[in-house]
Parts: structure tokens; sequence; C-alpha cells
């Protein structure tokens, strides 16, 4: 499956399950949205995913996020979209191999420049380690 797993700085749509659902009960995405997949690490024989939501709503109060410039918009495949956010300081981590929410033959929205991906990842990193910030969708 690691041979057909979009690039990273990829967007695609994803069941995403926000931290505020999890932590009322919920298991499940209530719909597909954009994502982008910051990160996918092969670890004996298992691919690690990390995938950010994106929204059209500002961030909630206890949500860091950064508003996506109009040129990362059209590069993302969200044209359509008059401002966007990545949110930065929850995150999915899903395993691809045996993932029910992941499908790496999902269409590719679009992807972020590697400058943008690179501001995304130094702004997510604080929230890494946190385990507050991490929502396992395993």
């Amino acid at each position: 499956m690691t041979a057909a797993l979009p690039p990273k700085g990829s967007v695609l749509t994803y069941p995403y399950l926000w931290r505020w659902q999890s932590e009322n009960g919920e298991t499940e995405g209530r719909k597909d949205r954009p994502v982008c997949l910051l990160l996918a690490i092969l670890k004996s024989d298992v691919t690690h995913l990390v995938l950010l939501a994106i929204s059209g709503t500002p961030p909630r109060s206890d949500q860091a996020a950064l508003l996506i410039p109009a040129l990362e918009r059209r590069r993302a495949g969200l044209r359509e979209w008059k401002e966007a956010w990545i949110t930065v300081s929850e995150y999915n981590y899903d395993v691809a191999e045996t993932s029910h929410y992941f499908d790496p033959n999902t269409e590719i929205l679009g992807r972020f420049s590697s400058s943008f991906l690179a501001k995304i990842a130094a702004a997510v990193r604080p929230f890494i380690g946190q385990a507050s910030a991490r929502i396992d969708r395993i």
C-alpha cells in the first residue's frame, strides 16, 4: 500500500474527527473534509499518518490554525473557498495499512508548496508531542 500513498503536502478528503467530537464520545468523523497529509512515516512495515483538518470556518478559541493564503488555496484545489484555515493544534493519527477511513487511492485535490508545508510543519511541531493533540483513528 505504501507505494500508492499520496505525497506529503497532498490535500485529499477524509472523515476527520475533531478533538471536541472525540471528547464528546464520538468515534466517526461527521463528514469528509479536506485534510493535508502532513506525514506518512513507514516504520516496521506500518505507515503512520498525520492528517490536519482544513476548514472554511475560522478556528475556535481553543484551536491554533494557519490562514491559508489564496495562492496556496488554489494549489490545494480549494479555489472556490474565500478563506481557509489549516488546524495545527490537533491532528488525526491513522495507520494506512489497517485504516477504516484512509483510502490511498482517493482523489488528490491539490498539494501545498514546499515552503508553505514547512510553515505548517513548524506550526504543528509544538503540538505533535502532546497527547491531547492526537486523535487516534486506529
